[in-house]
């Protein structure tokens, strides 16, 4: 051990540099006086967040101690999310909670980021050297690790982790767990499946759990990830990784109602996590459950005042979701949720008043909310201003156009609706996710009630089908097609039905009259359409028959 060597060992905290983030300064005077008397010398000192988000933009940072409560703006909650977001703690930096409040809310939201400890106030030096000097004892003990990480050179760590296993057996749990992710990260997963197994094997620990059910999930092993995950958010039931990764495995088996309810279930026990509460507002809408929606928006939208993760579209979606509820309910409710889409529409073009676009897009919405009250006349003058904008535009994005198609069946406009849909899918005939929407709208060009009910009515249609009950079947299908009449797959259920009722009374040329009527709403029908092939099966079908 050479000189320098057995100066660190002897003060540790010698070479780190800290920075002391409280909005108290006879706390942030405190603090440096006790990082003193440890060993301490580069300590800086700061007031609130933005500053000490500045200070680690260009400065090296080994150790953040940062109050929770920093008064007005900012916590310590967003101050850890941003400079994870941004990268700008190396892994070997630590990042201590200080704080007074220990409510469960506060806890699980900042454990969200996963901070490398907490301290609670009021501090003392003997406890602040004891924690605070193991957390610098492993720091250095696995800094070759650390290191390669930072530089992404993973199969380096790998290398390194597997080299001090056997040297470190009091940091064996760490060295395992990021074995696990390192293999994980570098996609080898038999490796990987491997470490979690030895862990298992030996103790059942849950964070090794939920990396096996990771990589069940990665080997598309869906069925046994969501069965492991239930199980082990049955016995930890504040495990918020395990809600996010089971949520994941029932959408990849198309089980997105579940999905839904288990990141419900998430937000009760930590509901301050913003991009949990945006992934179920957009399961919610998936799952045409605007109420849902609108709730998980609003909170999303709460959250972001003071994050990093704050964004225009959060605002657009929540003012969408409060516009569909109010379309058509010009009563106290829905005339509250128009109140509030407007409301919320003029915030967003206040706080993101450098987007140039933001103006365009709030005016769309603002048209449906007026038609959708009924303020007919207010809904076509704003329509008007924007055909008029729109025109000076040389091509329309995709989601910009799918909205302002939206807008336009609405207000009755369908023909220039579809005609814009058509230009969108002749532009964008590449991006599925954007040929379904496409899809979606001409089908259903329809408020959400509305859509509801027509489905309601095609379920009952196929239930009725496969009972066999024909004219029932026919009865609910036309219904379903009173609301949406041009509804590709609603109309092509109706021609089946038809003719396996023709089937029985061939004498009866009502029937085929009636399906060729049907096939005439479907004329324009893309070729990109999922129906297509069906139509045109059953197009040669029915001329057949009337040849």
């Amino acid at each position: 051990m050479n000189q320098a060597d057995r100066k660190d060992a002897i003060n540790p905290f010698g070479k780190l540099t800290f920075l002391v983030v409280d909005d108290f300064e006879n706390f942030r005077l405190s603090m440096r006086q006790m990082l003193r008397s440890c060993g301490a010398d580069k300590i800086e000192l700061v007031a609130q967040a933005t500053p000490a988000i500045q200070y680690c933009t260009y400065n090296h940072v080994d150790v953040v101690l940062c109050d929770y409560n920093l008064g007005e703006g900012k916590n310590g909650q967003h101050i850890l999310e941003e400079l994870r977001y941004k990268k700008l703690l190396s892994r070997s930096s630590m990042f201590l909670m200080v704080t007074a409040e220990t409510s469960k809310e506060m806890v699980m939201g900042a454990r969200e980021y996963q901070p490398d400890a907490y301290l609670t106030k009021p501090l003392n030096r003997t406890m602040l050297e004891k924690r605070l000097g193991a957390l610098v004892q492993q720091r250095g003990a696995l800094l070759p690790i650390t290191r390669e990480m930072d530089r992404e050179n993973y199969p380096e760590a790998i290398s390194q982790c597997l080299q001090l296993l056997p040297k470190q057996p009091r940091y064996k749990t760490w060295l395992m767990k990021t074995l696990g992710e390192l293999y994980f990260i570098v996609g080898d997963l038999s490796h990987a499946l491997k470490v979690y197994d030895e862990v298992l094997a030996q103790r059942e620990l849950s964070w090794a759990r939920l990396g096996r059910c990771k990589v069940l999930l990665g080997n598309r092993n869906f069925d046994a990830s969501v069965e492991g995950l239930k199980a082990l958010i049955a016995k930890h039931p504040d495990y918020m990784e395990a809600y996010d990764l089971l949520a994941e495995g029932l959408e990849k088996q198309g089980k997105t109602v579940q999905a839904q309810q288990i990141l419900e279930k998430a937000a009760e026990h930590s509901p301050n996590a913003l991009l949990r509460q945006k992934h179920l507002a957009l399961l919610a809408s998936t799952n045409q459950d605007i109420d849902t929606a609108s709730r998980a928006w609003r909170q999303t939208v709460t959250l972001g005042t003071y994050s990093i993760h704050d964004n225009s579209d959060h605002y657009l979606s929540l003012a969408q979701s409060l516009s569909d509820l109010s379309e058509g309910h010009p009563e106290a409710e829905g005339a509250e949720h128009a109140a509030e889409a407007l409301n919320v529409l003029a915030k967003m073009e206040k706080r993101f008043a450098d987007d140039d676009s933001i103006g365009l897009k709030s005016r769309i919405v603002q048209c449906r909310v007026h038609a959708g009250q009924g303020n007919q006349k207010a809904a076509e003058k704003l329509l008007g201003d924007l055909q008029t904008e729109l025109e000076t535009l040389e091509d329309i994005p995709a989601d910009l156009g799918l909205d302002y198609a939206k807008t336009l069946f609405r207000l009755r406009h369908d023909e220039e609706a579809k005609s814009l849909l058509s230009d969108l899918a002749a532009r964008y005939g590449d991006n599925p996710e954007t040929l379904q929407k496409i899809e979606n709208l001409l089908d259903e060009p329809v408020g959400f009630r509305q859509k509801i009910e027509a489905r309601g009515y095609n379920r009952d249609g196929i239930k009725a089908f496969e009972s066999g009950d024909l004219d029932g079947a026919v009865e609910a299908f036309n219904r379903a097609l009173a609301i949406v009449p041009d509804h590709a797959a609603l109309n092509l259920n109706l021609i089946q039905v038809l003719l396996r009722k023709y089937d029985q009374a061939p004498e009866d040329y009502s029937l085929l009259t009636t399906c060729q009527e049907c096939l005439r709403r479907l004329e324009g029908l893309p070729e990109q359409h999922r129906q297509h092939r069906r139509y045109s099966a059953l197009a040669r079908k029915l001329k057949g028959l009337t040849a």
